[in-house]
């Protein structure tokens, strides 16, 4: 007879343990010969040094099965215990795929760019991935840093955006920081909460393994073994993205997002973004993808609403120098020209 402490310390335990237990539960029946307690993630396992073996090299498997495919059903944990091979006909498995969701569908890139985003991560240290709205440049990227924190290859995720209204001033926000500045933050919230389990995502943020702040708390720190993402980079002044480009610490990646169609700085303020597109665009190591509109993903009509105001942009700058021409043509503007 031994005794074995295993913890579960990567994985979500409610998918793990199933609702009410139940996969516990059949884990249990499967080894008769072991008692096996579970309190939190600690799995408490006492019995036959044999089925032991077993049971902890098909602990592991079962482990990483639920860590890829964000499920465990009563058929895999059948299929390991038994040594069969995993039928994933029930999950939705793609060659493509980033990660899973955690109802268990891939996410893949979606479009030409988008898979150039993917592949400009895996050769670049830092990524530039300026598209429209809708495009996939902060889902595909928060779906980068997840699967390097499943696959431990970093310890940490770090997002961050400016904390810039999008054209109305909101005034003062009740309740303490965190409350103050998550309304700015919600878009990064609702991607992780798409990839990650509830339980999973709450423990990750009060240990801190992953990181939402504003872009003002970036100063100061170094950021080591880290996936690191800037998101809406157009709003930040060329002294901002400076002092975040150079937070980049040891076994770490960036990537900086951003749509230059939606600038919300104050009109006498130029576009940090624009300006390290310009600085940066030699300098080897960082990689930079151009989003269009074909790379929109979401419903339909969003494809439409910003072609229609490119259009509606591009009309209105020709008819300002038509405009500025038919003014320089007119007569009392020649006389002062002869003058």
């Amino acid at each position: 007879m031994i005794e074995k402490h295993f913890v579960l310390d990567d994985v979500d335990l409610v998918t793990f343990y199933g609702v009410n237990n139940s996969n516990l539960q059949m884990i249990k029946s499967l080894y008769p010969k072991l008692r096996i307690v579970a309190r939190n993630n600690v799995m408490k396992v006492l019995g036959d040094e044999e089925e032991m073996c077993s049971f902890e090299e098909n602990l592991d498997r079962l482990r990483s099965y639920c860590i890829q495919y964000n499920s465990l059903t009563d058929e895999v944990i059948l299929q390991v215990v038994k040594g069969q091979a995993l039928n994933t006909k029930n999950v939705n498995t793609n060659d493509n795929a980033i990660c899973y969701s955690i109802l268990g569908k891939p996410i893949t890139p979606r479009s030409e760019n988008q898979r150039r985003l993917v592949d400009e991560y895996k050769k670049n240290d830092m990524l530039f991935a300026i598209g429209p709205a809708g495009s996939g440049k902060t889902y595909i990227s928060i779906a980068l840093a997840v699967r390097a924190l499943k696959n431990k290859e970093v310890r940490k995720i770090i997002l961050s955006r400016p904390a810039v209204e999008a054209g109305e001033k909101l005034g003062f926000l009740p309740g303490d920081m965190k409350e103050k500045i998550d309304p700015y933050l919600q878009p990064l919230y609702d991607s992780l909460q798409d990839m990650i389990p509830a339980q999973k995502l709450q423990e990750y943020m009060e240990n801190q393994t992953i990181q939402i702040a504003p872009l003002a708390f970036m100063r100061g720190r170094t950021l080591n073994d880290a996936v690191v993402i800037l998101d809406e980079a157009q709003n930040t002044t060329t002294q901002q993205i400076k002092m975040f480009l150079t937070r980049m610490g040891h076994n770490t990646k960036m990537i900086i997002t951003g749509d230059s169609t939606q600038i919300d700085l104050p009109r006498s303020t130029r576009s940090g973004l624009l300006d390290a597109l310009e600085i940066l665009k030699n300098v080897s190591g960082i990689g930079f993808v151009e989003m269009t509109d074909k790379d929109i993903v979401r419903h339909k009509l969003v494809t439409k609403i910003v072609n229609a105001y490119n259009e509606y942009e591009e009309n209105l700058k020709l008819r300002k120098i038509v405009h500025y021409q038919e003014s320089l043509d007119a007569p009392e503007n020649k006389e002062e020209i002869y003058k």
